[in-house]
């Protein structure tokens, strides 16, 4: 059994407090949020104890295990804090909000001797698991083309994306890291920026995007983002290859169709948004995060994954701003 602390009580920590609380392998022992009751109340719910300073889940030794889901700025900070107290940590995307702030902290990151991985819940989607395992086994010959379709059904507050680090970072670095899952090194970056919404432009920040990604193979994967879509939380993904394609649709409550006079295969709205839709994948990766641990063996997803991600976003956030791709080192 893995006790786990938890920081950051918001939408992110509330998930995890969820999938924590269920998970047969773990207990939550500890909820960590500077602001207000946000943290009595989120453990109160699962019975569990709950702070203001980080530094106390750090010095607890109750604690075996940190998931770090603190505002993006404190995650380099929070995941260095609990690995030198020997914790291990599962830290939320993205690793931070800026290169530089990765390069500051390298030598620290490379000495850590705990168990690290990050949050890229997508790659446990059971739906885009499968089709990377049959994309592994062969079953569409090499992998030629991967499109990935991810839209939000609303675009969150302003005040939010003033402070996200802009769409790449907050929202395309799912992807990027999917297309990292798929294809390997990424060597060039070319991305084209949309403003559709007059008050995310103000922010200075782009409401959607479409990025194209050259991998070292020779395969090409293509990102489609926006920050609302009519017809809600659209997630899709296709890969193509010289022997056949694979699909993984949206998913719905129920896969019931109904057809008359006014419609035709007419089915429900897909799953609202990602707590729905990815409340699957969340459990599947903490199940992973703690074999991880409990086993001694390399998380799946690393420290050296966060940093191919953000770097990725950063590359894609110049060639939106220039119009130019962007060659990769």
């Amino acid at each position: 059994m893995l006790n786990i602390a938890i920081i950051g009580a918001g939408r992110i920590g509330q998930v995890h407090a969820k999938t924590v609380a269920s998970h047969p392998g773990a207990r939550l022992v500890l909820v960590c949020d500077p602001v207000g009751d946000a943290a009595q109340n989120l453990a109160t719910q699962y019975g569990a104890r709950s702070c203001q300073e980080a530094e106390e889940v750090f010095a607890d030794a109750e604690v075996d295990a940190v998931v770090v889901g603190s505002p993006t700025p404190l995650h380099i900070p929070h995941l260095l804090a609990a690995a030198k107290a020997g914790k291990a940590v599962l830290c939320e995307k993205p690793i931070a909000l800026d290169m530089a702030d990765v390069k500051a902290a390298q030598a620290e990151l490379d000495a850590i001797t705990t168990p690290v991985m990050f949050g890229f819940n997508r790659r446990f989607d059971p739906s885009f698991a499968a089709v990377h395992a049959a994309v592994q086994d062969g079953h569409i010959g090499a992998l030629e083309q991967l499109t990935i379709i991810s839209r939000d059904p609303a675009a969150p507050p302003v005040e939010y994306i003033k402070v996200s680090g802009g769409i790449f970072r907050d929202m395309t670095i799912h992807d990027f890291d999917m297309a990292r899952f798929f294809l390997g090194e990424i060597t060039q970056v070319h991305a084209v920026g949309q403003n559709l919404d007059p008050a995310i432009k103000a922010t200075g920040d782009f409401d959607a995007a479409v990025v194209t990604l050259k991998a070292a193979s020779g395969a090409v994967a293509t990102i489609i983002n926006n920050r609302h879509c009519a017809s809600g939380y659209d997630q899709r993904l296709e890969a193509s290859g010289s022997a056949g394609a694979l699909f993984a649709e949206n998913i719905r409550a129920t896969t019931v169709r109904l057809s008359n006079a006014q419609v035709t295969d007419a089915q429900e709205p897909y799953l609202d948004f990602f707590l729905e839709r990815y409340a699957d994948a969340y459990r599947l990766e903490l199940s992973a995060f703690i074999e991880s641990v409990e086993q001694g063996r390399p998380t799946p997803t690393t420290t050296a994954d966060a940093i191919a991600a953000l770097a990725l976003a950063e590359a894609a956030t110049e060639s939106a701003r220039t119009g130019q791709p962007v060659q990769l080192d």
